[in-house]
């Protein structure tokens, strides 16, 4: 059984006055059980619609959505799912331990088990040295490990995270992948929006792009990246400055760093002459690096509108 299936699921807006707006067209998704999804998009793509349907706090214009093929509306499919807004909101005076104490009410868990719970969440999140303080004066990383706890009460099986490295300096981040990549090792399903697209590559098994409310591309990152190779970039040092200008005016770019030369060729042929000619204008060629196309890459031309149609790609 899939953890998420929604079929034809469709979002319009409406306000007395104004014109309605389509946030989502005919959505047809899957998730694969103990999957990694990154869910990519433009803002205003429909991408946090989608997710406040799942959570079922939104009701569908349009379609169906499903958690472990339990209707999202349902208090059943409810409990299968733990949701991280963007951004999370918390009683700004209580601490991390009333906090998740507060949601394992809620969750109907006896106090043994809340206790179990933060002894449990507190060790993964790094929660206890701030086990005592304030949320109220929590940093944006802090209240993230806060708010991906409250997300974990009740051990649900479905992850759902609206933009989780949203504001995060790069040690947040790096924290928050290798928390994403230790839930699917525990057999977790997370679904993620992000515009962090170099790390959605990095723990994502699966991706879809969401343009102006549709879904137009889905599947695996090496799938949809493939293998070709778009260029190759070449790296020398000892060449005098005729040489450099002669390879200058052949490459698509040239930066030149720490007596470094790296030089940008599109066609892999352009830039296997430029190796030999480094070495023919008496070069050291230091590296000679095939380029392959980033996700960072597709995704934008996957916003390019077709030059023919003026419709999305």
């Amino acid at each position: 059984m899939d953890a998420i299936v929604t079929r034809g699921l469709g979002k319009v807006f409406k306000e007395i006055g104004k014109p309605k707006v389509r946030s989502l067209d005919s959505l047809d998704l899957t998730i694969r059980k103990h999957e990694v999804f990154g869910f990519l998009g433009r803002n205003g793509a429909g991408k946090t619609t989608t997710i406040k349907i799942l959570c079922s706090l939104l009701k569908p214009t349009a379609g169906e959505a499903f958690a472990f093929g339990e209707n999202v509306r349902t208090r059943r499919a409810r409990r299968l799912i733990g949701y991280l807004p963007e951004q999370p909101y918390f009683y700004e005076y209580l601490t991390p331990r009333e906090t998740l104490d507060f949601y394992g009410q809620l969750q109907g868990l006896g106090p043994a088990e809340r206790a179990r719970e933060w002894d449990k969440l507190s060790e993964m999140l790094d929660l206890r040295d701030i086990a005592a303080q304030r949320i109220k004066g929590f940093s944006k990383g802090m209240r993230q490990r806060v708010g991906f706890a409250v997300a974990l009460v009740g051990d649900p099986p479905l992850l759902i995270l609206d933009e989780p490295m949203s504001g995060l300096d790069p040690i947040g981040r790096r924290n928050i992948r290798e928390l994403i990549l230790r839930m699917r090792d525990e057999n977790k399903t997370l679904f993620f929006s992000s515009h962090v697209l170099a790390d959605v590559e990095q723990v994502c098994d699966r991706v879809g792009i969401l343009v102006k409310g549709r879904l137009v591309r889905q599947g695996r990152i090496d799938e949809l990246l493939g293998k070709k190779t778009a260029g190759v970039e070449v790296v020398a040092t000892g060449l005098d400055t005729s040489a450099v200008a002669a390879l200058k005016a052949t490459c698509e770019s040239h930066r030149a760093l720490d007596e470094l030369e790296r030089f940008t060729f599109a066609d892999p042929e352009a830039g296997n002459r430029a190796a030999r000619m480094v070495l023919e204008q008496g070069g050291k060629l230091v590296e000679l690096n095939p380029l392959r196309e980033t996700l960072e890459d597709y995704f934008m031309r996957e916003q390019r509108p077709d030059e023919r149609t003026g419709v999305m790609s």
